[in-house]
């Protein structure tokens, strides 16, 4: 073994024959290097030349089914035409990228996913900052702040009289709590007695009537037995309802009895309200 002492320099002599283009038995007899396992370790990691590959008969094989491949055919499709394994298919294509089988709307609905995934969050997060800014800006109402609120208020969600119809009534109906809340405290600032007050529930009869019902009193500080009889409205088969969970309660009825002075101010108010906004002078109104 002492003419191998050297075997860095023997190496380098055997990869530069290799890179050379020589066979394996031509640098063997070159180095006269005989010992099968001493030569393999001369050679490690030197790829063979191509003119001393056999042919193999799967050559024009592999070479289609990369093609195929490239084109985006699967596995099944490729093995179907060239009638070869499948795990042979995957030992010369494996290198390749992966077949995206989504279609066109499958790929722009899963992409629209991932993006909202990112700017969704996002979004929330400045809806909110801006929610919450608009909010610490109303700061506290003043009295004539929440009449004019109220009336307004009434005006876009409460009963009213017609020329045809006179029904100087004042009957609110809402589903937003929040509203409720500052209609509520709108009668209490107008002077509107908790006894004149009469509360029904609105609700469709596929959904928790009673549940809305104990929601409602309690909401409002009255007794489930204080409400009036619950309205309920029919369902037609025909329609696809959103408002439906356990969240949905329905419409609250808040009733004014003896409110026909109250109706009348109401309107007058409101007449005002759209009087004071036609005497602005169009090219100093902020909208």
């Amino acid at each position: 073994m002492s003419k191998y002492a050297d075997f860095e320099g023997l190496r380098t002599r055997a990869v530069a024959l290799r890179r050379e283009g020589l066979s394996r038995r031509e640098i063997r007899d070159r180095l006269q290097v005989f010992n099968g396992e001493i030569l393999n370790r001369l050679l490690h990691g030197e790829p063979a030349p191509e003119w001393t590959r056999r042919p193999n008969a799967k050559d024009d094989l592999r070479d289609r089914a990369r093609e195929l491949r490239l084109k985006g055919l699967t596995y099944d499709q490729i093995r179907t035409e060239l009638g070869c394994s499948k795990s042979s298919i995957s030992l010369w294509v494996r290198d390749l990228p992966k077949v995206d089988h989504r279609t066109p709307e499958e790929q722009g609905r899963d992409a629209a996913l991932k993006r909202w995934a990112f700017e969704g969050p996002r979004r929330e997060a400045a809806r909110n900052a801006s929610i919450d800014a608009a909010r610490a800006a109303v700061g506290s109402l003043s009295d004539r702040e929440l009449f004019l609120v109220g009336a307004a208020l009434y005006w876009a969600e409460g009963s009213k009289s017609k020329t045809y119809r006179r029904s100087e009534t004042v009957t609110f109906i809402n589903s937003d709590p929040g509203v409720i809340r500052v209609y509520i405290a709108w009668l209490n600032l107008v002077g509107v007695s908790r006894e004149r007050l009469r509360f029904r529930v609105m609700i469709h009869e596929t959904a928790d009537a009673a549940g809305a019902e104990l929601y409602w009193a309690d909401f409002v500080g009255v007794r489930r037995a204080q409400l009036q009889k619950t309205t309920l409205k029919k369902h037609n088969p025909k329609t696809v309802r959103k408002n439906t969970g356990t969240d949905y309660r329905g419409c609250l009825i808040v009733r004014v009895s003896a409110s026909c002075d109250l109706y009348r101010r109401i309107e007058g108010t409101w007449c005002g309200i759209v009087g004071a906004v036609d005497s602005i002078n169009r090219s100093e109104c902020p909208i």
